[in-house]
Order: structure tokens, then sequence, then C-alpha cells
């Protein structure tokens, strides 16, 4: 049951007033202004009154309304970096100043890059902590000092317990998708780290869901909080009235034709495909491929390396289609991707929305497209009652049925595969894969996370999940047709290898 708001509006005002008319700082102005952000969205208009006077914030918008500017910009005016008024009477140089705390690694890398955006033009430090790489290079940014941090709760944990991070002078603290880290388990590691800062922080607490039980951790640790909502008055779903929703009740043998017509849809921009476990989303990848399409997956096997090597390919544009499981339904920011499509149905109301929240993002359109088993329907209706969504009975839909060109402007006679003359990007071989020193390195090559605490519990591999090894996906994704070379290359070093730990046996044997 939803609590009731403190303050719940539309905020009209935030169309006409610019982010200088709510106090907003100068340099932070110039530097939103110079990626073309000038007004605030109504999560920002009715936050930054309430911020910028230091008040402990719960606020609620939905996914994609822009809620990271608004607690970042009060966070980042109450810093002082290098240089600037202040610095040089601040008894505490280069200790963190500022935290925000999210569950999930590539959610960590979306804020970080987000306030970096705000503050490019202080000389603010901002780090990303997270578990999956090497500890050095973030011990190393600690060391020279930084204002702001922005981390995952398992590793933060263990850099403060080895004392390499301080947290005695954080004025300002925020935790991200709140309801995410009780659902993964991490309210003890948040409440550890909440203890070890002065009880006079200014606190926000941010999420697009807000349950009960959600507010009352929030008010066991607040100081007579403002609840905030954020709603247009013409939007009063649950989801972004920009994302168009469609609900096919599809057969799992037909699933990939479905999908790659809905992949050849007029207009289709970036694209991401949730699949339920790690190996679907691995074999929809390499069915993908095989069918000529740039596709790569994003899921808890891949190395540290890999999942980052595949987001940056995703957000340039390399690869147009990524296949993940839900470590990546939270974090992936990308105004760009004009579909959803959720392979497997989602397990609850809460994962399908921030599913679909991926798209019809910063008041973009987009499409979500939800395929439902046979045996999955009353889990279906279960979270179409909840959202009061209006499909209750998804329509049984083939790739040969005339409603799926209809309902989503596909060309008539596209086929289950993409035409070579359309097979433009460059692939995922064609992105650089980074040598992260990654934690739980075994003999050279990366164990994908099972180095000790910080694996698994940030949103990364489970222990003893084997996460260096290259999944069939991404091994697939690198050898796609039409796409950069790479992959065959890849081939002849596997086969290489398999020929040494055999003592040269079946040297003629196939790689690919």
């Amino acid at each position: 049951m939803e609590v009731k708001a403190d303050i719940e509006s539309a905020a009209e005002e935030a169309a006409s007033k610019s982010f200088a008319d709510y106090g907003v700082s100068a340099p932070i102005v110039e530097a939103l202004a110079g990626v073309g952000i000038t007004h605030p969205f109504p999560i920002q208009a009715l936050t930054l009154p309430v911020a910028l006077g230091r008040r402990d914030i719960i606020g609620q918008a939905k996914t994609g309304t822009g809620k990271t500017l608004g607690f970042g910009i009060p966070l980042l005016q109450n810093a002082v970096g290098p240089g600037e008024d202040g610095w040089d009477d601040y008894r505490y140089q280069g200790v963190p100043q500022a935290a925000v705390i999210v569950p999930t690694r590539e959610l960590a890398k979306q804020v970080a890059d987000d306030l970096s955006t705000a503050a490019r033009k202080r000389s603010l430090r901002i780090a990303c902590i997270y578990g999956g790489r090497a500890f050095e290079p973030q011990i190393a940014d600690l060391e020279r000092g930084v204002e702001v941090i922005v981390g995952t709760p398992g590793r933060l944990i263990d850099l403060y317990q080895r004392r390499h991070l301080d947290l005695s002078q954080i004025k300002t603290v925020v935790l991200d998708e709140a309801d995410e880290m009780l659902d993964l388990g991490f309210l003890p590691d948040v409440e550890r780290l909440l203890a070890t800062m002065p009880a006079t922080k200014h606190m926000m607490l941010f999420s697009a869901t807000m349950p009960g039980a959600v507010v009352a951790l929030a008010r066991r640790y607040m100081t007579r909080p403002t609840h905030i909502r954020a709603q247009d008055p013409t939007d009063q779903g649950a989801t972004v009235k920009t994302v168009t929703q469609v609900v096919y009740r599809a057969h799992a043998l037909n699933k990939v034709e479905v999908l790659s017509r809905i992949l050849q849809a007029e207009e289709r921009g970036l694209a991401i495909i949730f699949a339920r476990t790690k190996r679907t989303a691995a074999r929809v990848t390499d069915e993908l491929t095989e069918r000529g399409f740039a596709a790569a997956a994003l899921h808890g096997d891949l190395g540290q390396g890999a999942r980052e090597q595949a987001l940056r390919a995703f957000r340039s544009g390399k690869v147009d289609v990524l296949v993940a499981t839900d470590v990546a339904a939270r974090g992936i920011d990308v105004d760009d991707v004009t579909h959803v499509i959720n392979y497997q149905c989602p397990e609850d109301e809460k994962t399908y929305l921030h599913r679909i929240g991926r798209t019809g993002r910063a008041g973009n359109d987009g499409t979500a497209v939800t395929f439902v088993d046979w045996d999955d329907v009353p889990r279906w209706r279960l979270i179409d009652k909840a959202l009061n969504l209006g499909f209750p009975e998804p329509v049984e839909t083939y790739h040969t049925s005339a409603h799926l060109y209809s309902d989503l402007r596909i060309p008539e006679g596209t086929t289950g595969r993409l035409p070579r003359t359309q097979r433009t990007r460059a692939g995922l071989a064609a992105e650089e894969i980074e040598d992260l020193g990654e934690t739980g390195k075994k003999g050279g090559r990366s164990a994908g996370g099972r180095g000790g605490r910080s694996g698994g519990r940030d949103g990364g591999a489970p222990r003893g999940s084997g996460g260096g090894r290259r999944s069939a996906g991404a091994s697939a994704s690198a050898a796609s047709n039409g796409q950069a070379g790479g992959g065959q290359a890849g081939g002849q070093r596997r086969a290489r290898r398999r020929r040494r730990g055999s003592g040269g046996a079946g040297a003629g044997s196939s790689a690919s």
C-alpha cells in the first residue's frame, strides 16, 4: 500500500522556470545548459526547493523522469572542491563530503556520469566505487582525495573495513533505488554505512516505487523527512504515458521469430530484451546474432570487463540490441532506447515497471512489448491487476499474425533475418574489452567477481558462477554476421588453447 505524500504535484511551473530560478549555482546551471538541460523535470522542480534548504527528503517519481539530478544538484552544491571558495579553510580536504549508495554496478556508473556532467564547471572529484573491479585504482582515487563517492554497498563496506574509506565527514548521503536495495538484501550493509556517518548529515532517499516498508525505514534514519511524489495529472497510470505497451501470448518455440520481426519495426532505435535467466539471455543473443542483428549479452556470468564492453558498445551504437537479465533493469540510462521487449514474463509488477522504464525516458516515446507464455498467464494477470494496465488476456500471437505487423509498424514481408544491406553496425568485437584487474582472477584470467564479498553482492556474478568465462551469447556477438571482424581470431585463439591443454591432440579440429 502506497503511503500518502506530503507534497504531490505535477509541478506545472517546471516548464516555465529555469534551474537558476530555483537557486542552483551558476557553474551547475552552465554545465547542464551545455548538454541541453535548461528546465527541471517535475520531480526536480518539487525537490530542489526542499533539498537546497538541507531538509531530508523521500523522493518518488516514475523510472526515467529525472530523479538523479533531483538529488544530484543539491548534493553537488553543498560540496566544496579544490580551489573553490572555502577550500583553503576546509579542514578535511580530500575526505568524501557526499555519498550516493546504489544497488547495482550499472546504476553506480550511470549516477556517477550524471553527477560528473553537472559538475563539469566545478573542481569536485567524483569516484565510482563498486565490486568486480580491482581494489587498487579505487584505493588510489581515495588516497588522492575525492569529494563525492558513488558506490554499491558491498565494495563501500570492504574499503571502509580496510580503512581506505573515511565516512566521518559526510555531509550529504543519498540512497538511490532504495526498494531495490531492500529486495537484494543490502539493508544490513546500508545500515552499517549510515552508522559510520555523522548524525547531522543531510539525507535523501529516492526510488520509483515507495511501499510503506521503505517509508518506515527512511523515517528511522531521517529527521522529519518530506515525502515528495511528482506526477503529471494527465498521467495517472503506474507507467510513463509516453510508453506504448503491447502484451502478447507467445509460444516459446516461436518467440525468436516474433522478436526478429519486432526488431525490424519502423523507426526502431536501440532495443533492450529482458530474459529471466542468464542461459536464456546467452541463447537469445546467439540466435539474433546468427540472424544478422548486432546483439550483445549482459548478465551475471560475464566478468565486469565484458559487461562494461557490452554497455559501451550499446551506448555508442556499435550494437543496437542488448539482451539482459534484470541485472540491467536499473542503471541503463540511454535516451535512444525505443523498444523494450520482455522475452519472458517479469516476476512481479515492480520488475515490470523497472524493465519498461528503460524506454520512454526524459519525455521520449517508447514501446514496451511483453511475451507471456501459457504457463505465465496467471502471473501476468496479477501484474496487470496490480498496475491496472487493462491487458488481463494477452492476445495469442505468432510471427504470421496480422496484428503483430499493424500494432508495431513492421513492414509487410519482413522475414526473420536482417537483410544484409541493413547490417551496418560495427558489432561487439569493435569495442575494446578493458583489463579491469577484476577481483578473483586466477592464473591471469578473470573469475568474474568471485573475489570475496564484493563479487555477487554488488549486482554481479554470485560466488562460484565462473563469471570470467565468456558466455555463448558474448562470443556469438563477436562473430556476428556482417559485423566488424574479431570473432574468427578469437576462435583461433580458443583452438590454440585447447590444443595446448590436450598436449597437441586434435590440432585439426574446428573452434567455431
